[in-house]
């Protein structure tokens, strides 16, 4: 296999022999075009696989080459720089489709990186996606094939055959999805067609709250003009979902415990009973059992809540299912940002499994939203995502098993780790290969093998 082509496109002659040397060096064929308009006929007559391109150049500028070649090469990686960058440049290179933007001067290592990523981006082999018939678009949807989530399942499948006035609790952790689980019961419940009603015990005063709840008679407080109707009257045979329970005011505790106990509450203002036929689901992701030691929360109510529970996990306690979530939130993403990208290269996709989610799946969704909205060409690979993690929750105790053969899964990990442990070395001993051979008690020559097997590349490969 011919080694790549790399065309640089600047009309400073000094520019195209500076990159010219980078490129050379470091193994690809350079090929060199003074303005927009050359850069066209070569695109097609020596195809290849990276581009730089300056923005101020005579006969056609940069961003109009830009456009011109995507749209006749739409997965080519296309990097533009410019001496004189401004907002308006960098938003309009990104919006045609630059797989980069940088400001000169640019160094070396920069746009050997560079280089590598948009190559990696072309060659690099994709995460085949888990088969689904899942509805990507549907915001409401569970998703996880794990034994943990088939138990859950099972429970909503249980409690969804139960009468209306059985209350539920879910217990589970922020971004776990337990309004996901109170829609998955209302849904296959008795009265799907009736409303789900969520509402979040925090994010109203207990005053307001009351009124939402129950609703209030003409005259019942200053500035009750009219009668208005309270949640658990508009839910009718529906359902109500109370997010954060564990947050409820003492007062509310109390309304709660009768409503549960006695299928009834009163309008503020009024003596009138009227019936519940609404579930009401509650949910937290506290631990209520101390709540109930420090006299916060009723126990009363709580072992009136406790009857059908739901205990959602984390995600770190079933990872077999980030590799689906991942290509799930992937399709929204793809469709709601109007993107293309067909996968997740297997290093990204092995960062993805050994990350430990402190904010579960709500996390991973809004990593893979961002992901798929800062990625330029058509795969995700890891250095989009190593910006965004949080490194202390990178447990590197975790080991993705990618293939059942046991021969595959030992190859690949241990291609990550000599890829990963001699770039650590090469940039803590500035690219110099004897030194950091030596310190790695390796002789050069397999540290050279190392370095050729993965492409890493260097400053100093001579030493």
């Amino acid at each position: 296999m011919s080694n790549p082509k790399i065309m640089i496109v600047d009309d400073d002659h000094e520019i195209l022999y500076a990159f010219s040397e980078v490129i050379n060096k470091s193994g690809y064929i350079s090929i060199e075009a003074k303005d927009g308009a050359e850069a066209l006929e070569k695109v097609d007559a020596e195809k290849p696989e990276v581009v730089f391109l300056d923005i101020n150049m005579p006969n056609l500028d940069g961003l109009e080459a830009l456009r011109r070649i995507k749209n006749d090469h739409p997965n080519l990686p296309i990097i533009i720089i410019t001496g004189q960058g401004t907002i308006h440049t960098a938003v309009k290179a990104m919006q045609l489709g630059a797989f980069d933007y940088i400001p000169k001067p640019i160094s070396v290592a920069k746009v050997r990186k560079i280089i590598n990523n948009a190559l990696s981006n072309n060659q690099c082999t994709i995460t085949e996606s888990p088969s689904s018939n899942s509805n990507a678009i549907d915001r409401h949807q569970l998703i996880g094939s794990s034994a943990t989530m088939q138990e859950v399942y099972k429970m909503i499948g249980a409690i969804s055959t139960t009468p209306n006035y059985t209350p539920v609790l879910i217990v589970g952790e922020s971004g776990t999805g337990k309004e996901l689980v109170a829609r998955a019961i209302h849904d296959n419940g008795s009265y799907p067609k009736e409303p789900f009603i969520p509402i979040n015990c925090t994010a109203l005063p207990e005053t307001l709250l009351e009124s939402e709840l129950f609703g209030y008679e003409k005259g019942a407080f200053t500035g009750a003009m009219t009668n208005k109707q309270g949640r658990f009257e508009v839910a009718h045979n529906g359902t109500i979902f109370l997010d954060e329970i564990g947050d409820l005011p003492g007062n509310m505790q109390q309304k709660l415990l009768r409503v549960l106990q006695e299928r009834e509450f009163e309008r503020l203002g009024s003596s009138k009973s009227i019936s519940i036929g609404a579930r009401i689901i509650t949910a937290t992701n506290q631990d209520i059992l101390s709540k109930i030691e420090q006299k916060t929360f009723r126990e009363d109510l709580f072992y009136r809540l406790n009857v059908a529970v739901i205990k959602l996990p984390p995600l770190r306690e079933h990872k077999e299912d980030i590799e689906i979530l991942a290509w799930f939130f992937l399709k929204r993403y793809n469709y709601l940002l109007k993107k293309e990208i067909k996968g997740f290269s297997k290093e990204a996709m092995a960062l993805l499994q050994m990350y430990a989610y402190p904010g579960n799946v709500r996390e991973l969704e809004n990593l893979i939203e961002r992901a798929v909205m800062l990625t330029q060409g058509e795969v995700i690979l890891p250095d989009v995502l190593k910006k965004m993690f949080n490194s202390s929750s990178i447990k590197s105790t975790y080991l993705p098993v990618i293939s059942p053969i046991f021969s595959e899964s030992r190859e690949y990990l241990l291609n990550i780790f000599e890829k990963q442990f001699v770039t650590e070395q090469m940039n803590r001993y500035s690219s110099n290969v004897s030194a950091a051979a030596r310190a790695s008690k390796m002789s050069r020559q397999n540290f050279y093998r190392l370095i050729e097997k993965h492409n890493i590349m260097s400053d100093n490969l001579g030493r």
